[in-house]
């Protein structure tokens, strides 16, 4: 087991971006960039022995940067904060204070608006190989950062074992906030070729949330039943992809659930992914925005190239009183991991 850094470039403000590897005795790597925090490779042994790299991203870190990419951003594995998802009209009120945040989706802030930890040079705080290959990244948004009260002070640990990958954030404020983190890997069981079409996924939520057409949450519940929406039982992507033209909503995992909050499988590599989290929600993207981008190997990504499980807590529920409270307290510490186990079927 071991952890190795390459340096990259040094940013704009000079700050130096580096891409760690993670190995495992197994042959199981995971390359991680303090830019973005990004995940830009997930190699896994598939059922014919050779390696898989399950996740799309880019060879050269530069390639982040690129400006087809950024015109058609899709955060390719890439940390999302302050707030995942979306915050309806990119404004709350919160202690009778009314805040406006960015808006980069629309009237609407997505992902924490239109610089957010996706695109920032996180301090690099330790990292080794005992009693597993760690990265750990910290970053601090200041008061006011794309709208948003308080001092946040994020701290993200990433862990390697045998064929699984982990990440942990944990953060802290000075003011009250809403906050929301997650990690948003696109994901292709297939070495990162061809469409996701015949992966079959399963996640356990009777419930998935109504959405406004511009993908806000309502504050209401839909029952998955007799919809194509209904993932409690392995089906493949595309056969629900038959009957809508994507997906790209938010699942409640079922309370009494016990396991993966989601799994997926490939017949052609063998590989079953299953996601372990303490996020009450899943949600899938069926990835149909993915742009035409040259990614890892010469392969050319295109819509339907991957799939994205986003765990999180309720989306936009700082504006919905209905849902669990998303505001952090000074005093309070968020946490929020998830673990991305990998097996052959």
């Amino acid at each position: 087991m071991a952890i190795t850094r390459h340096f990259c470039y040094t940013d704009q403000d000079g700050k130096d971006i580096y891409l760690f590897r993670l190995s495992h005795a197994d042959g199981t790597e995971a390359l991680i960039s303090n830019y973005g925090a990004i995940i830009t490779a997930f190699k896994v042994k598939a059922k014919n022995g050779k390696m898989q790299d399950i996740v799309l991203g880019f060879d050269n870190m530069e390639d982040y940067l690129q400006p087809l990419y950024l015109e058609n951003y899709p955060w390719f594995g890439a940390a999302i904060g302050r707030y995942a998802n979306r915050i309806g009209k990119a404004m709350f009120t919160l202690n009778d204070r009314e805040y406006k945040l960015s808006r980069n989706r629309g009237e609407n802030n997505l992902h924490g608006g239109h610089s957010g930890f996706d695109k920032k040079a996180w301090t690099i705080v330790s990292s080794g190989d005992d009693p597993c290959p760690f990265l750990v990244l910290e970053f601090l948004s200041p008061d006011g950062d794309e709208g948003f009260p308080g001092n946040l002070k994020t701290t993200l640990r990433y862990e390697l074992r045998e064929n699984e990958l982990s990440f942990e954030f944990t953060a802290t404020t000075d003011k009250a906030t809403p906050v929301n983190l997650t990690h948003h890997g696109y994901f292709n069981l297939d070495n990162g070729e061809g469409t996701i079409h015949d992966h079959e996924l399963r996640i356990p939520a009777s419930q998935y949330l109504e959405q406004y057409p511009d993908l806000v949450v309502t504050g209401n519940s839909i029952p998955v039943a007799g919809s194509p929406h209904d993932f409690r039982n392995f089906k493949k992507i595309g056969d629900g992809l038959k009957e809508v033209p994507e997906f790209d909503q938010s699942f409640v995992v079922d309370a009494d659930h016990d396991g993966p909050v989601a799994e997926v499988r490939s017949d052609r590599s063998g590989l079953l992914l299953q996601v372990f989290s303490n996020g009450s929600v899943v949600h899938f993207y069926s990835g149909k925005w993915i742009p035409p981008v040259k990614g890892k190997r010469d392969i050319v990504y295109r819509p339907f190239s991957a799939f994205c499980l986003e765990t999180h807590n309720y989306p936009n529920a700082v504006n919905i009183s209905s849902f669990p409270s998303d505001i952090l307290q000074p005093g309070e510490t968020f946490r929020h991991k998830t673990s991305y186990k990998v097996s052959m079927y």
